[in-house]
């Protein structure tokens, strides 16, 4: 017992290393899982992105967006409604996700194509050229993917991106409220934690994300934390949440 709760080398716990590489390899499985239980009822449409982020109602029909982790479209839809680009690319890890993407009324190929992607490797580059994104959005996505490929994920930003180009990116902040609700049996290594439902969440310090985009080749315009109130009334749910928030520009 003694030796299984030693720490490893890479900050896993011993009795937790099996777990985790389960979860890894079954990243996408849990991900296609949890799109066809919730369908395009879990996550609010995100109408907040261009209020945090004024370079998005800069986009028009010279420039080229992005969203990694695009899901059932949250994001990308309520954008068509105030913003237009001259085309969109939007791809995520979960099949199941990016059929419902394609599924929604307002989806048409002439302005935007909903693709699977992990982008962890290299398959992106199967879809969207190097050097030809103006601005790649980031929302909610990095925190579910292991942190040792961190750096292959901003690379691959980093090569996507022409010169000038942004990445806008948001994400879960260290001590934000569903940190505090994980319990230690849940946790894999520092500040990355495994959901019931095989999905997993990462913490981030804006330190880190300052340090991340920097060893990556990106010039920071923006790194904080941001700190918001969720209140739900009805709920009885008054939570102080709190995220890293960043502008990260190609030089």
């Amino acid at each position: 017992m003694e030796n299984r709760q030693k720490i490893s080398s890479h900050g896993f716990r011993a009795e937790s290393s099996f777990q985790s590489q389960k979860l890894e390899k079954e990243c996408k499985k849990n991900w296609d899982l949890f799109y066809k239980r919730n369908k395009t009822k879990f996550f609010k449409d995100r109408n907040w992105t261009t209020r945090e982020f004024t370079d998005l109602l800069s986009l028009d029909d010279t420039k080229i967006l992005l969203e990694v982790g695009c899901g059932v479209g949250n994001f990308i839809f309520p954008l068509l409604e105030v913003c237009q680009a001259k085309y969109i690319y939007a791809c995520d890890f979960s099949s199941e996700a990016v059929k419902l993407l394609r599924q929604n009324p307002l989806y048409s190929e002439d302005v935007m194509k909903g693709f699977t992607c992990d982008i962890t490797t290299d398959d992106i580059f199967t879809t969207v050229q190097e050097n030809s994104v103006d601005i790649i959005t980031l929302i909610f996505v990095l925190s579910a993917i292991h942190p040792e490929k961190f750096p292959k994920v901003l690379d691959n930003l980093q090569r996507l991106l022409k010169p000038g180009g942004v990445v806008l990116f948001r994400d879960y902040g260290r001590n934000d409220m569903a940190q505090w609700r994980f319990r230690d049996s849940c946790k894999l290594s520092d500040n990355f934690y495994a959901r019931q439902d095989g999905t997993r969440s990462y913490f981030f310090s804006d330190s880190e994300t300052h340090d991340l985009f920097q060893a990556a080749g990106f010039t920071t315009q923006q790194n904080a934390y941001v700190h918001r109130q969720t209140v739900n009334v009805k709920e009885s749910v008054d939570v102080k949440r709190t995220f890293v928030q960043g502008i990260y520009q190609k030089s």
